[in-house]
């Protein structure tokens, strides 16, 4: 029932509309006209202005079809990465990429491109359905922005599918919890040359703090990194100040607190340890640390009936679904601190948040195939 060349015009549409995260304004006003043409109540929210995005999130409403049944949510985002200023896909043996030196868009509009093309299936073919509203955020990228800011009055539905993340036939149900850290790391200034001694270095202090972190794969549910490092002003000063920043992730809360704690130890230890007497006074790099909740744990049951209908879809399809954990946050994490049972579902997009990002049209084809018949039996 797919109609693959009708889902390829699609996604190279959208892909050809630069849509950053902040400057969505563009790809929002073609899905407004594209949902409306299908028959949908289209919407936005006021979540633009507090995100700093030039639009806000879109929910688009399509009514029931003959079958009284709770409303599915079907999610996307209409932002991407950078770079993403003209986009040209290329379609070459089946397979879009972008042919210049830019992210495809695969992620998150082959998405979009697979809600809309079963959506317009439905429609075509008359299948009874209960109430679909698609619900499209922006600023996902830069820290879910949208779907935190998200206005849930707008939302009827409870169970959903959020259509973000790499593979075919695979459904994410558990995902972490992540804590954002900054650190800044106050020493004292010297002339590295004539007056080394009367000077405390904050980045010796935060090297020393940094070798004593467990970072990377701390274990099979946690993981930590320190990504970012400012400080210093000349090669001859002795750098009196370092600001680190970081982030933690695990699907078990009160690990995530212990590993962040953890990380915070580290820094203050290796303060105490660099502590030094300068001018008849002893001296310690002062220590200060700000931690930012990220997203909240996603952690839907195997027997979840989000995940039951799914099944029975691919079931009846004659397809194998392999339902597993992840290690990153979607809007599918706000949405069940929400109460919006939801589970993440593969489009097909690969290498995302490169250059050499692609989907294949079968993929989309694939996916597109399934949401006809999860909308059907939902």
């Amino acid at each position: 029932m797919i109609n693959r060349e009708r889902i390829s015009e699609e996604f190279a549409r959208m892909a050809s509309i630069s849509s950053p995260s902040f400057r969505e304004a563009p790809m929002s006003e073609y899905l407004v006209k594209r949902f409306s043409a299908m028959g949908a109540e289209v919407r936005f929210d006021q979540a633009g202005p507090s995100a700093g995005s030039s639009a806000s999130n879109l929910i688009a409403r399509f009514p029931a079809n003959g079958k009284d049944s709770e409303p599915l949510m079907l999610s996307a985002h209409m932002d991407t990465v950078e770079p993403a200023d003209n986009v040209v896909p290329l379609l070459e043996d089946g397979v879009f990429r972008s042919a210049a030196d830019t992210v495809l868009g695969a992620d998150d509009k082959a998405g979009l491109a697979e809600i809309i093309e079963a959506l317009e299936v439905v429609r075509e073919q008359n299948i009874p359905c209960g109430p679909v509203e698609v619900v499209v955020t922006i600023c996902e990228e830069v820290g879910l922005l949208g779907a935190k800011l998200l206005d849930l009055s707008m939302v009827e539905a409870k169970r959903g599918l959020a259509l973000d993340t790499s593979g075919v036939d695979l459904v994410i149900h558990r995902a972490p919890c992540a804590n954002k850290m900054r650190f800044e790391i106050i020493g004292r200034e010297a002339h590295a040359g004539i007056a080394p001694e009367t000077g405390l270095s904050a980045i010796q202090v935060a090297a020393r703090g940094i070798a004593r972190m467990a970072l990377g794969r701390i274990d099979e549910e946690t993981t930590a990194n320190i990504g970012l490092i400012q400080g210093g002003q000349a090669t001859n000063i002795v750098p009196r100040s370092v600001v680190l920043e970081g982030e933690a992730r695990c699907h078990n809360p009160e690990k995530l607190a212990r590993q962040t704690e953890h990380m915070r130890t580290c820094l203050e230890e290796a303060a105490r340890e660099l502590a030094t007497e300068i001018g008849g006074q002893q001296v310690q790099a002062q220590i200060s640390c700000e931690v930012m909740a990220d997203y909240p744990v996603m952690n839907v049951a195997r027997s979840a009936g989000i995940i039951g209908l799914l099944e029975q879809a691919s079931a009846n399809l004659g397809r194998p679904l392999d339902v597993k954990a992840a290690g990153g946050g979607s809007d599918a994490n706000i949405f069940n601190s929400h109460g919006i049972e939801t589970v993440i579902l593969g489009t097909g997009m690969s290498k995302v948040h490169t250059v050499e990002e692609f989907v294949r049209v079968d993929d989309m084809v694939r996916v597109a195939g399934l949401l006809v018949e999860v909308i059907r039996l939902a």
